[in-house]
């Protein structure tokens, strides 16, 4: 079965920021040649994760921020921090339990997305980040 990768890099500034990757992931499916199978998209690093919602401000710049700050509140006691005297335990546990990667189904060449369902990328980091992104395509 043929799978193509593609990879793009994304400038980020952490702090919980919600980046909408849908038209570049879009893109590169569009560079490819396979019409019907399955779509990853990942990323690379352990503060970010992939995961869809509506991209809309109240969500993206709100909502998502607090939930995350409840679940892995940025001032919590982390003992990554103390191995490893940085600020970002919080960032680890909350791209920990988003995941890395989203597996979309492609039919006709289409990612399978909701009229409101878009692929967002979120850096939980402490600081500016230049993330890299993989797709890979698997079917016929």
């Amino acid at each position: 079965m043929p799978v193509e990768s593609h990879e793009f890099e994304i400038d980020t500034q952490g702090d919980s920021q919600v980046l909408n990757l849908t038209e570049r992931v879009i893109e590169c499916i569009d560079e490819g040649h396979i019409r019907h199978g399955l779509a990853t998209v990942f990323v690379i690093g352990s503060t970010a994760g992939i995961t869809t919602t509506e991209f809309e401000p109240g969500l993206v710049d709100h909502d998502l921020k607090t939930a995350f700050e409840v679940i892995a509140p940025e001032d919590g006691l982390y003992r990554h921090e103390e191995t490893w005297h940085d600020d970002n335990g919080h960032s680890h546990v909350r791209a920990s339990l988003l995941g890395p990667s989203l597996t979309l189904p492609l039919m006709d060449r289409k990612l399978q997305l909701g009229t409101w369902q878009q692929i967002v990328l979120i850096d939980f980091d402490t600081r500016p980040r230049k993330r890299r992104i993989i797709i890979q395509v698997i079917g016929e």
